[in-house]
């Protein structure tokens, strides 16, 4: 094992106040993919800090574009990191949360099919009243005709859901980062140059730029991980 548990939590705890963290992984050239996924970028260490960053999280937040792209499965943690939750009073597993404004989503995928708890999924009044996914999974609508992210952050907070994680994609992170909504952003660099039409880690409506504090830089066999937040609030 590359990073501790104790070591992990040091570097990427769970905070005292809530959080929405965004984790995401590029090449040295700024490419969020290599042929349309993530996983073409991933090297020893990034594993170790993904699955941490699920296990001391609230609620995980992946837009839908995302899932169908990378197949996510269900979100059930290991059974050390299952202990670890029951040991600090937190529930075996996080919420999944998903946003989908066309709710173009398959219910038979294993993130629906094989959730231990039953997802979450964010989308808008006007999205499709028949749409299948509703069948599994609990559709909240935030927004009138477009995903209000906001609101389903409140929600989420309101649900005890403090210590969010998103995963992307671009577009959402883009559009958290425009409705300011961003408190941290945990950055793996893969020693890598990508070429290619690949897009960068966040894109969508310009928005003012919000300065970071870098908490850490850790590596490890050329790859980088890198941990920026905003100033803790008073």
């Amino acid at each position: 094992m590359i990073f501790n548990r104790d070591e992990l939590l040091a570097h990427y705890p769970r905070a005292a106040h809530p959080v929405l963290r965004a984790n995401f992984i590029a090449s040295a050239d700024g490419a969020v993919s290599v042929d349309g996924v993530s996983a073409g970028l991933q090297g020893p260490g990034d594993k170790e800090i993904f699955d941490h960053l699920r296990t001391v999280c609230d609620a995980l937040i992946v837009a839908a574009g995302t899932v169908r792209a990378e197949r996510y499965d269900a979100l059930r943690l290991a059974g050390p990191a299952r202990a670890w939750r029951r040991s600090v009073g937190l529930p075996d597993f996080p919420l999944m949360v998903i946003v989908s404004g066309s709710l173009d989503l398959d219910p038979e995928q294993l993130i629906f099919s094989d959730a231990p708890i039953r997802p979450i999924v964010l989308t808008h009044r006007s999205a499709p009243a028949d749409a299948p996914v509703r069948s599994v999974a609990e559709v909240i609508p935030v927004g009138d005709d477009e995903v209000d992210l906001a609101a389903g952050v409140r929600l989420l907070r309101d649900r005890g859901a403090g210590q969010l994680l998103c995963e992307g994609g671009p577009g959402l992170f883009g559009a958290l980062i425009a409705a300011d909504l961003i408190d941290e952003l945990c950055l793996t660099v893969a020693p890598l140059l990508a070429g290619g039409p690949a897009g960068r880690i966040a894109h969508g409506t310009p928005a003012p730029p919000r300065r970071m504090s870098l908490r850490h830089s850790l590596t490890h066999q050329d790859m980088l991980f890198l941990r920026y937040a905003r100033k803790v609030p008073n």
